[in-house]
């Protein structure tokens, strides 16, 4: 189904024609344990904690299929994917390069962590291909980035990234959460591994938690015996619903992008907002690398209004349609300031360094009708 566009892969990728008893829908498989015939390897038995269930094989070639990948494999969490994906091609000594504007919790896995595993890391400006060398060592064996960053919403020079993790031998994982396979897709501009918390875009509903690895079937695996032994397997219900909420990820992200693009435009015209980050802008820093790369420029977008933490509350508290809340890539709009929340365990001062100012507001489009969000947050704005 290689010549299928997004819409058709999200609802057909992945699917077994015809399913279990005729089924359109896959079933969920509850049950733990197979039998097996004697002499199957160990990591092949069909058991849950071991990724190998029917529900699970099938969930890994749908997320699979999305990405353009030749393997995937569901998490129980996107910290979990990240996790796991690091241990997989991380030992002891080992160094990392890393992107230096992160998610909070993937900043905080490693600051707090990192050297527990015997690891050594150093921030790189994914803007600047100048300086990656000076950072490699010969201890350097991987490279992570994220194709947005959170919550600045900035786009790196990303084939330039994974063409130097390739031409020094280094394995390179991009987090794909907030761009998703319906805006970029990171194999196809040479990265090795595709991370993804599952919980955001592409469940799609707020409720469940899950990840995701995807890319070539050696480093899958890999991530698959590692997540087998540590045991961060995802249960057969969510991964139902996960299935589930993929087979809309094109329609929805669509119009969270075009959502996105609106409020956008409206907030940066408005004099009651400082700063407007969203790559869909023509002021945004990346925004002709963000139209080169992606086919849509995401539902994502963080602004500073004028007044500072006081009034970044006040327009908060003044929205109706938003819910102030931190996760994202859900149906409904959210809004919050990470340096509270997303952001909250890292250091005043790693924040600042960042741009992670305490008035920041994160707004996650959902997919309202788009009128409706623009008279929000002008009548939020009027009010605050």
């Amino acid at each position: 189904m290689d010549e299928d566009r997004i819409e058709t892969l999200a609802v057909h990728g992945g699917e077994r024609r015809p399913g279990p008893e005729g089924s359109v829908v896959y079933p969920i498989y509850q049950g733990t344990v197979y039998s097996v015939p004697s002499g199957t390897d160990y990591h092949d038995l069909r058991y849950i904690r071991l990724n190998s269930t029917p529900s699970q094989s099938y969930l890994h070639d749908k997320l699979a299929a999305l990405e353009g990948a030749e393997a995937g494999l569901a998490t129980a969490s996107g910290m979990a994917a990240i996790s796991t994906a690091l241990h997989s091609v991380l030992r002891s000594g080992d160094h990392l390069l890393v992107g230096d504007c992160l998610y909070g919790g993937t900043h905080d896995f490693l600051t707090h962590h990192a050297a527990d595993f015997g690891w050594s890391y150093t921030f790189i400006d994914p803007q600047r291909p100048d300086t990656w060398e000076a950072a490699r060592t010969p201890r350097t064996k991987a490279v992570l980035v994220e194709s947005i960053t959170n919550p600045l919403v900035r786009v790196g020079r990303l084939p330039e990234i994974a063409a130097f993790a390739r031409a020094n031998g280094l394995i390179s994982l991009i987090d794909n959460t907030f761009a998703t396979p319906v805006n970029f897709r990171p194999l196809t501009v040479g990265f090795d591994l595709v991370l993804h918390s599952a919980t955001k875009y592409l469940n799609g509903h707020s409720d469940i938690v899950a990840g995701a690895i995807v890319g070539g079937t050696e480093h899958v695996e890999r991530a698959r015996t590692t997540a087998n032994h540590f045991g961060g397997s995802l249960d057969p219900h969510a991964g139902f619903l996960l299935a589930r909420g993929l087979k809309t990820l094109a329609l929805r992200v669509r119009a969270q992008n075009e959502n996105a693009l609106r409020l956008a435009e409206l907030l940066a015209a408005r004099p009651e907002i400082e700063q407007v980050n969203h790559p869909g802008l023509d002021s945004h820093p990346d925004h002709a690398r963000a139209a080169e790369l992606f086919d849509g420029f995401g539902g994502m977008l963080s602004i500073r209004p004028t007044g500072g933490v006081a009034a970044a509350q006040k327009l908060i508290d003044a929205l109706r349609l938003p819910f102030d809340a931190p996760s994202l890539g859900g149906v409904e709009s959210l809004i919050t300031r990470p340096a509270a929340t997303s952001h909250a365990g890292m250091s005043p001062q790693d924040r600042l360094a960042l741009g992670v100012t305490d008035d920041l507001i994160r707004i996650s489009v959902g997919v309202e009708a788009p009128e409706d969000l623009i008279d929000d947050f002008e009548r939020a704005l009027a009010a605050s």
